[in-house]
């Protein structure tokens, strides 16, 4: 089982845990029933060819999907669930170039969200993404 195959397993079973997934037969889901603020997070070391890749599902309502969700929900509530708006903070981080790239993809107070940015630090995207790409607890 390749590490893709498996993290899409994973984000399925919280999925289903969560009850956004559902076996049988489709039912139109009602409003109140299906999270408003939700998403699919992955942090790739290196190149996209690297497979070093670590993803969860960020809950927001209650938080939970990774270590620092309370505070991953309360930074993009802050920002309107856009991570681009999260303020920066004031650190300062080694001149390594060890790139990381993230994504967000999912749904924020109805509205789609879909976060692309490489960074050239694990540093450097914590200082400017806050908890939300903070995969490692």
């Amino acid at each position: 089982m390749t590490f893709l195959t498996r993290a899409a397993a994973a984000a399925g079973a919280l999925l289903a845990a969560a009850g956004l997934l559902t076996a049988g037969p489709a039912h139109a889901a009602s409003r109140d029933s299906r999270p408003d603020n939700w998403l699919h997070l992955t942090v790739t070391r290196g190149d996209a060819r690297s497979g070093d890749t670590r993803s969860a599902v960020l809950l927001c309502d209650p938080p939970q999907g990774h270590a620092h969700a309370a505070d991953a929900c309360a930074e993009l509530d802050a920002a309107d669930g856009d991570v681009g708006r999260i303020p920066a903070k004031k650190v300062f981080c080694p001149m390594i170039f060890a790139p990381v790239t993230t994504h967000a993809r999912g749904q924020w107070n109805g509205r789609a969200v879909d976060f692309q940015q490489t960074y050239t630090s694990v540093c450097v995207m914590n200082a400017r993404t806050g908890s939300v790409f903070a995969l490692d607890g």
